[in-house]
């Protein structure tokens, strides 16, 4: 059962959410009885907090609007939360990244201990990509997943058959992995890392792995193929072999300004980078197998745009202007 400060400190938080809490369905929430939840909310009311009672057949509980909360009152979920939205900034293509950094520093450095620890463990790499159906994962399972990155620990766990590759079968013995990282991506979450039994690099869907503990010996880190997980994740995407090859598997690489904003940009962007430059304007780099083809995926945006370069890039787009016009007149 929770400390009382634990439970006054989640009910504090029910009570935020801006809506009517029956008594019954407090007392379930918190796992105790009615009576205790009536004292709760009395020690709460001694605190400050205005929580007015609300009358009927079940009763229930409000906070008061305009009621002065104190800051920074995060039960464990919140606090997860908080990290992984702050950490997700790069994702939304609105130029916010530094700030979510600081804010999210700002924020660490008056919590409690315990909530600080939750919040350094929860660290993650974010790539950016053309969000794909979301897939729920446990935030405890993220927490597992991210401490055995961070401290550099075999993880065991099995793994799912989905999309199984090969050797996951049901009743196939754990993986051993070395974790290098957990990556947030295209709505889904990854973990990359080296599969000691395969002796090969391999990309896990976080919401088919079910640990199992305890962490394995500690190892030292591998330098990933590409150079990047980014690099590394687009290659694999692709199906192409990261740090073989011409840059990250693209044979022709290039980049432009679009007259569109980043946020409306990033969620098409596919594998390709995406920088704001202006509140209109921002810099996209992206590949292709061709020039031409590469010209073509930043028409879709149907913006107008400048060619940073390379020369090649700028003389497909003449190609396609000379398609496109004789296609136009025929």
């Amino acid at each position: 059962m929770p400390t009382t400060t634990s439970r006054l400190l989640l009910l504090l938080s029910l009570l935020q959410t801006p809506r009517d809490w029956p008594g019954q369905v407090l007392a379930d929430r918190l796992e105790i009885s009615p009576r205790t939840v009536r004292r709760d909310v009395d020690r709460l009311r001694e605190m400050g907090y205005r929580i007015s009672a609300l009358k009927g057949p079940d009763g229930g509980y409000r906070l008061d609007a305009g009621a002065e909360l104190p800051p920074l009152l995060f039960d464990d979920d919140q606090v997860l939360a908080l990290a992984v939205a702050l950490q997700s900034a790069p994702m939304t293509g609105a130029g916010i990244e530094e700030a979510a950094a600081r804010a999210l520093a700002t924020v660490r450095q008056v919590m409690p201990s315990r909530l600080r620890h939750r919040l350094d463990a929860l660290q993650f790499t974010v790539l950016p990509g053309r969000p794909g159906a979301a897939e729920s994962v446990p935030p405890e399972r993220l927490l597992t997943l991210a401490n055995a990155v961070r401290s550099r620990q075999v993880l065991r766990f099995d793994y799912a058959a989905g999309r199984p590759e090969a050797g996951d079968a049901v009743g196939a013995p754990p993986r051993r992995v070395e974790p290098h990282h957990l990556v947030a991506s295209r709505g889904r979450w990854y973990l990359v890392g080296w599969d000691l039994d395969r002796n090969d690099w391999r990309i896990f869907r976080a919401d088919r792995i079910t640990p199992r503990l305890p962490a394995g010996a500690r190892f030292r880190e591998r330098e990933l193929p590409g150079g990047s997980v980014h690099d590394f994740l687009s290659a694999r995407f692709r199906g192409t072999e990261p740090g073989r090859g011409s840059g990250e598997g693209w044979p022709c690489r290039g980049t432009v300004v679009l007259h569109l904003p980043a946020v409306a940009v990033v969620p098409f962007a596919g594998d390709g980078t995406v920088e704001a430059v202006g509140p209109d304007r921002c810099r996209v780099e992206a590949g292709s197998w061709s020039w031409v083809a590469l010209a073509a995926s930043f028409g879709r945006f149907d913006a107008e745009l400048e060619v940073v370069g390379p020369p090649e890039l700028a003389s497909a787009f003449g190609t396609l202007a000379a398609r496109f016009a004789a296609a136009a007149a025929r």
